[in-house]
């Protein structure tokens, strides 16, 4: 099968099935729970996930020396909503989907005492920790008998913690350790990176046409590794410290064509082409890349598992996940000049200003406002929002991150990331408020024709036709390509925008396809 995700533990190792998001689990410990997840650690005798949709943390394992993982709190992780989780020794820490840190298991030599402050990533190690707080600095926490804890100075744009020592990755491309270096497993090799992983007595590191390990040679490859040709493309690698990975996979690209508009979501992409036809691409799971038959349509929205389009005529067309959408009489239901795709759940505005809504009904985010003035609406993991004729902003669903909190101001569009939400004001002003751990709503300051949301970062279209992005960078996601766009769509890690020539690029995640690059028309 395939895989979005790989844990290297001690003793076995876990993946994320491209196809259902489940986890599967290999070697001792492996009894992986059922249902759908965003991210996934192996540690020492135990592992963690992340569910999708509530984003909370799931362990399981034994332990091992005979003992039952909970013997030492590994297994009971904190309540709330993360974004993402490390599994080390005998603790794990997570990163919440405010930024902050929680960490819990056994919490000798301050392993599990993390730092307060808002951070975009964190790794745990043997009996230390490490992260990367927002503006870039690496910070260590634990045992330092080595000096594993003794982070270097400067940015980094990622940090791993192995047992004894700890890498980071510079925000050039340099990989830099600091503690044991009996092995040299703390003194890389020399070159530009895209991913770094710590393991006990080595380490690795992914550039784009090779996989470079150093140290103990009896843990490590002899030799560089570059990926088959073909298979595809490896996006980061893991090194048997808990830390996340991904298998290669096929880039498949786009039907060239002339495109109009575009939606991104959290792993596949679908564009409107100028002939009225639609293609989608990336993650298939449930058919929600699986392009619409016929013509004639003028909007279209990708949602977590599931797509939706409007025709010019206001019929409503949805495919993907059957429970996220409506069923075929409830789309016939009625005429509708706007319709949004969510984390689950489905709503449109019909042709009389009023909203209506379907699927998940989860912290009652299908249960929409009263009114008929809505002009257009827009979803994100768990909280809805629609726009008004006079520019006024509703919303409804989870408030857990301000994301509901609308800041007053007469709006023009409207935009929903995972946790957060940004609007549009006559004057060309971007303004966002909700979830900021990956500083997602720290806008940056210009004149902008559109707004775009995804999970952790935040892009615009200016007036000039440049595209400015902003917040979490781990895949790519905000460093746009050069070029003068017409239109610009925000996911889950990548993003598309439309350039003048009607041609769509892509950049950020392609673990399954979703942002490849296309060529012109």
């Amino acid at each position: 099968g395939r895989y979005s995700d790989v844990s290297a533990g001690d003793w076995h190792n876990c993946a994320i099935r491209r196809e259902d998001d489940g986890v599967v689990c290999w070697g001792r410990d492996s009894n992986a729970p059922d249902g759908a997840f965003d991210d996934v650690a192996a540690g020492w005798h135990f592992a963690c996930a992340v569910r999708e949709g509530d984003g909370a943390i799931e362990c399981w394992g034994t332990g091992g020396l005979g003992r039952n993982v909970l013997d030492y709190g590994q297994a009971d992780p904190p309540e709330g909503e993360f974004s993402a989780v490390s599994a080390g020794y005998l603790h794990a820490c997570g990163l919440r989907a405010s930024g902050e840190i929680a960490c819990w298991g056994r919490g000798s030599f301050g392993r599990t005492d993390a730092p307060s402050g808002i951070f975009t990533q964190v790794s745990s190690g043997t009996t230390h920790s490490c992260a990367v707080r927002e503006g870039g600095q690496a910070e260590c926490w634990g045992m330092n008998n080595y000096g594993q804890s003794d982070a270097p100075s400067g940015k980094f744009t990622q940090v791993s913690a192995g047992a004894w020592h700890s890498c980071g990755l510079r925000e050039s491309g340099a990989v830099e350790c600091w503690g044991d270096d009996e092995y040299d497993q703390s003194n890389p090799s020399p070159g530009n990176y895209l991913a770094i992983s710590a393991g006990m007595r080595h380490s690795c590191a992914l550039s784009a046409t090779s996989t470079s390990c150093w140290g103990r040679r009896d843990e490590r490859p002899l030799e560089t590794i570059a990926p088959p040709p073909t298979t595809g493309v490896v996006t980061d690698v893991s090194s048997g410290g808990g830390e996340r990975g991904t298998t290669p996979t096929p880039t498949p690209t786009p039907t060239p064509a002339s495109f109009t508009a575009l939606s991104t979501s959290w792993r596949h992409t679908c564009a409107l082409r100028s002939t009225g036809t639609i293609d989608c691409w990336g993650q298939n799971t449930n058919g929600e890349s699986a392009d619409p038959s016929g013509s004639g349509f003028s909007a279209v929205d990708a949602g977590h598992s599931h797509s939706c389009a409007l025709t010019g005529a206001g019929a409503l067309s949805c495919w993907g996940l059957s429970t996220a959408r409506p069923t075929l009489a409830q789309a016939q239901s009625s005429t509708f000049t706007a319709v949004a795709a969510g984390g689950g759940h489905t709503c449109a505005v019909r042709s009389a200003g009023t909203l209506i809504c379907w699927g998940s009904n989860a912290n009652s985010k299908a249960t929409p406002v009263s009114g008929s003035s809505f002009t257009a609406v827009d979803l994100g993991e768990q909280h809805s929002c629609a726009l008004t004729s006079a520019g006024t902003i509703s919303c409804w669903g989870s408030n857990d991150n301000g994301q509901r909190d609308v800041t007053a101001g007469t709006y023009t569009a409207l935009s929903l990331g995972a946790f957060h939400t940004c609007g549009l004001t006559g004057a060309g002003a971007i303004v966002c408020w909700g979830a900021n751990g990956l500083r997602q709503t720290e806008v940056v300051a210009g004149t902008y024709t559109a707004v775009s949301a995804g999970r952790g970062h935040t892009c615009g279209l200016r007036s000039t036709g440049a595209i400015v992005c902003w917040g979490w960078n781990g895949s790519g996601q905000t460093t746009v390509p050069a070029g003068t766009y017409t239109a610009v769509a925000a996911g889950r890690d990548h993003t598309c925008g439309i350039k003048t020539d009607g041609a769509i690029v892509c950049w950020g995640d392609n673990t399954n396809g979703q942002a490849p690059s296309t060529r012109s028309p």
